[in-house]
């Protein structure tokens, strides 16, 4: 590889490549915070959002060819979830003079962890968010991706949450940054 990464926005076409991406980063990435039942539910509560896509709003990351990361950022009330997820959705668009623009559906490819991939979309979604109006932006971390949000400046804006899929409870943290 020659850790050549570039950034474009996410189109209809790489849906099916952005899904695969998303179940083994789901898989494999959580597996070091999360229980096997807790992983296996992740399916039910996270996942891809067409809507973002759509929207204009997600980027990915490619390296040789292959997807590295993907993650984007939203103009509507949705906070986190999949298509195909169990948490309510609420497409309603934001004000960007009063509401805070929301990170969403952030997965880097396991094979790509800890190469800065995280920090780079996050980077791309922020700076799309501010030239947007957006004066601060939340999003609500898995128990893997909250050591990277706090490392970029994001903090806690409310206790511990869970996500439940039947018996299964899955750990969230809201989090939130201001624009300076």
């Amino acid at each position: 590889m020659t850790d050549e990464f570039k950034h474009r926005i996410a189109t209809p076409d790489d849906l099916e490549a952005l899904h695969a991406l998303m179940v083994r980063s789901i898989a494999q990435n959580q597996s070091d915070f999360l229980t096997p039942q807790q992983v296996a539910a992740s399916d039910k509560v996270m996942g891809l959002d067409t809507q973002l896509v759509r929207d204009g709003t997600y980027f990915l990351i490619e390296c040789d060819g292959r997807i590295a990361g993907c993650g984007g950022w939203s103009f509507r009330a949705t906070l986190y979830g999949g298509d195909d997820s169990v948490v309510a959705r609420e497409p309603a668009t934001l004000d960007p003079a009063t509401d805070a623009a929301k990170i969403r559906a952030m997965y880097t490819d396991p094979d790509f962890t800890r190469r800065g991939i995280g920090a780079r979309i996050l980077a791309l979604c922020e700076d799309a968010a501010r030239q947007a109006g957006f004066q601060r932006v939340e999003l609500m971390g898995t128990a893997a991706g909250v050591p990277l949000y706090r490392a970029q400046g994001y903090t806690p804006a409310a206790e511990q949450e869970y996500a439940s899929v039947g018996d299964v409870k899955i750990p969230l943290l809201r989090m939130e940054k201001h624009f300076d």
